[in-house]
């Protein structure tokens, strides 16, 4: 396949910190390079190593909380699992290293595209208490989004009145040295049909499990999610319909209720689903709470963190997105293939 940094660094672009003023002014130009894998910009088979530098670091920031767990970060639990922990804001629970997943995402992404034509499309359908409006979010589900509609705003919200108010709604919990949480919608156009595992590695079980590896995710559903626990099976129900050409016989259905996916396998409708992102932990307000010796003390949090993850974390989700189709595609491949 052909591969270059180029194929890689857009993703990287939208994911690194200081892109606006609603994210950390921490600077970094997160520039990719390939150091093995690709000769004369194709692949050779063999592992492809990309290596980003970190340049923009500054572990004196987090001195003062040496000796405190920070409230829902994941100090106080890593320090319980191993007894020790990153406490120079780097660590294996923060959010840089996701740099490796959209790097790698956008490799498996890349040949989605050229073997299926593939494409996976996220956006934030909600901010703090701000959501795009019901029947606006199912007309993007429905149409032809791209990145570019996507990226018009500095929230990655499609739907312009919604992202204003988004805006606000971040720029709100900045000045209050607070934080938001929000929510982040994706869909995955032209998977086909018999993609998955039945049981235990069901596609929307791996999606789940890739989604929820995130840093600061709580919630995921797909397709009507807990609405769909609203109405009645007659409702909710996907009718089939015959969607047979010429040169090809298969069927569709009317609605997507399942979000692509029956009995762990998709069914060749777009597979949507839904990721719940929280507030970030660490924030500028004081804080009551008390050292790892049980002391109880104010913490005054210092650092450049983001007051609102979700804009941001937008490439991750498709990265992650990528790399569970993949996997589930050449599993499927080498069962078509024995």
């Amino acid at each position: 396949m052909k591969l270059n940094e180029s194929d890689i660094q857009g993703q990287l672009d939208r994911r690194k910190p200081g892109q606006s003023k609603l994210t950390t002014p921490r600077k970094e130009q997160d520039l990719v390079k390939i150091l093995s894998g690709t000769e004369a910009n194709l692949t050779l088979g063999t592992p492809i190593c990309l290596v980003v530098q970190n340049q923009d670091f500054k572990p004196a920031d987090y001195a003062n909380m040496l000796d405190i767990p920070r409230p829902s970060h994941a100090d106080y639990t890593y320090q319980k699992k191993y007894g020790i922990r990153s406490s120079s804001g780097g660590g294996r629970s923060s959010a840089r290293e996701t740099i490796g997943r959209v790097a790698a995402g956008a490799v498996a992404e890349k040949w989605l595209y050229e073997k299926y034509g593939i494409e996976i499309i996220a956006y934030v359908s909600g901010i703090g208490q701000i959501q795009i409006p019901t029947e606006t979010e199912a007309l993007l589900k429905q149409s032809m989004l791209k990145r570019s509609d996507v990226d018009q705003n500095l929230v990655r919200c499609p739907d312009e009145k919604t992202a204003e108010l988004m805006v606000h709604e971040i720029e709100a919990a900045l000045n209050d040295q607070d934080s938001v949480g929000g929510i982040i919608t994706c869909v995955c156009r032209n998977i086909p049909a018999g993609i998955g595992e039945p049981v235990f590695d069901k596609l929307e079980a791996m999606l789940a499990h890739a989604m929820l590896s995130i840093p600061a995710t709580k919630g995921f559903e797909i397709g009507s999610g807990f609405d769909g626990t609203k109405v009645k099976g007659s409702q909710h129900n996907d009718m089939f319909t015959s969607k047979t050409s010429s040169s090809d016989k298969k069927l569709g259905t009317k609605t997507n209720n399942s979000g692509g996916i029956q009995g762990g396998i998709s069914n060749g409708e777009p597979v949507i689903f839904r990721v719940a992102f929280k507030p970030p932990a660490t924030i500028g307000k004081t804080q009551e709470t008390c050292t790892f010796d049980g002391e109880e003390c104010l913490l005054n949090a210092k650092g450049r963190h983001d007051p609102c993850v979700v804009p941001r974390a937008v490439p991750i989700v498709e990265a992650m997105a990528a790399l569970v189709l993949v996997d589930q595609i050449l599993i499927q491949q080498s069962r078509v293939n024995s």
